[in-house]
């Protein structure tokens, strides 16, 4: 290994000390249920302060799909005490900035604002967690705003329509088939009564968990959970049956035609996520596989692909090791002018075969294992970076205590685990590819409308 990369590792890898995760978080569980999660930062006088519930796209079922997405921008529209669109210009007048995000995993809400107003935070969101109003006027015009950004960010964006023909085609049973914001046919015929049982079924301090990051004393703002949230009402949940994915039997390919630029490829390989901190060993080195392949400007992918062969306009590779649901290992690009989509296929598949026969060298793990603990130490430059840290690993039913566990395996990857995972999970019966065929470009775009909550 370089002496370079035998410096850099130890010195990103030190900033994970205890003092730093985290050993100044703090948790608490209600009597109503609802965990309150505080992590301490005290280099700026803010506060972010962050609602989250596990539920997402993956627990709707046929004929409502996108009613988490579209739930979310309802959250926005009103209590018998705030009135539709009061929250965000309450949260902007206290100096602050607020927004929500749906995924397949989770539903959450944040706000960041000086930690003054950390207790007004608090008071919205338990009002609107148990008290929504959920107006018939107000769920008619909000999912016209819906079916709009479908066709804003999917149905005029050929990428996103082949990623989600992608997931369509590579899950038969599991709900990651279904798209976050919904099938347009449900969403046409969505109701306000849809949007209502959701809420009442999902949405109740048992089934959420608030972080807290910022310049705050945890035991304060225990006090405060316990204020605005100790008192709501809670009820049993609805039970969440497995949903597995049954065994692939072969290789999948679905073609996309759509207006646009560049062709498109996507290989998609199912692959496992961490389901054991402590126990999983191949998620970790997927992680680093994708980081060899593509995590930097001199990785495989760019410099074999794009540079020497001039195969690529670009090329990537990427896997998230957490998540409910199962798995995809990505590997995409498009082909530079004159070659093929087939082309590009074949110089993906020959990356990995080449990591499958000869593995990777020692100072190519080492420079992958800088890359991502980097990623990591630079989070931690973001109070709401933090945040979503903390939030995404609950959502999967990891607690945030493990995050340096986490890192720990990474750091213990070794070369022969890559080359071990590269052999095991890049095989046809575990493939789907998804290709797009760009059609000529409309001269006159439709016009686009902005978007809001």
């Amino acid at each position: 290994m370089p002496m370079r990369y035998m410096r850099l590792i130890p010195l990103f890898f030190a900033a994970f000390a205890p003092n730093v995760w985290p050993a100044d978080t703090h948790e608490r569980q209600l009597a109503n249920g609802l965990r309150v999660i505080v992590k301490e930062d005290r280099r700026a006088p803010t506060a972010v302060h962050m609602v989250w519930y596990r539920v997402g796209s993956m627990d709707e079922t046929n004929g409502t799909t996108g009613v988490a997405h579209l739930l979310e921008h309802m959250m926005f529209k009103g209590t018998p005490d705030v009135g539709a669109g009061e929250f965000s210009r309450r949260v902007a007048a206290a100096g602050g900035r607020d927004n929500a995000f749906t995924s397949r995993d989770y539903t959450a809400y944040f706000q960041q604002v000086p930690k003054q107003q950390l207790p007004e935070m608090m008071r919205l969101e338990a009002d609107r967690m148990r008290h929504l109003t959920l107006d018939v006027k107000e769920y008619a015009q909000e999912i016209k705003v819906v079916m709009e950004e479908r066709r804003l960010r999917t149905d005029d964006q050929p990428q996103a329509l082949l990623f989600e023909q992608l997931g369509a085609v590579a899950f038969q049973s599991h709900p990651y088939r279904v798209p976050i914001i919904g099938w347009m046919n449900d969403l046409e015929n969505m109701t306000v009564d849809d949007a209502r049982a959701w809420y009442e079924r999902w949405y109740t301090p048992n089934n959420a968990y608030v972080v807290v990051v910022g310049d705050v004393d945890h035991r304060q703002v225990f006090q405060l959970a316990e204020q605005y949230y100790g008192t709501l009402p809670t009820h049993a949940l609805p039970v969440r049956k497995p949903q597995e994915e049954p065994a692939q039997r072969g290789i999948r390919r679905v073609t996309v035609q759509a207006p646009a630029d560049l062709p498109v490829l996507i290989m998609a390989y199912k692959v496992p996520v961490i389901r054991d901190v402590e126990h999983d060993s191949d998620p970790y080195a997927l992680t680093m596989l994708a980081a060899v392949l593509a995590g930097h400007d001199a990785a495989r992918f760019t410099r074999h692909l794009v540079r020497q062969q001039l195969l690529a306009v670009d090329a990537e590779a990427s896997y998230d090791s957490t998540s409910r649901g199962p798995g995809l290992f990505y590997l995409h690009g498009s082909p530079s002018d004159g070659r093929t989509r087939a082309e590009l296929e074949t110089g993906l598949r020959a990356e990995i075969a080449d990591v499958q026969q000869k593995g990777i060298a020692d100072d190519e793990l080492a420079r992958a294992k800088t890359q991502v603990v980097a990623g990591q130490i630079y989070k931690l430059d973001s109070m709401f970076a933090q945040a979503m840290e903390i939030g995404q690993l609950e959502s999967v039913g990891i607690s945030h205590a493990q995050n340096r566990r986490i890192i720990e395996k990474l750091q213990a990857v070794s070369a022969e685990q890559v080359q071990a995972v590269a052999r095991k999970y890049f095989r046809d019966e575990q493939l789907t590819v998804a290709e797009l065929d760009p059609q000529a470009l409309p001269k006159t775009p439709r016009p686009a409308t902005a978007l809001r909550h």
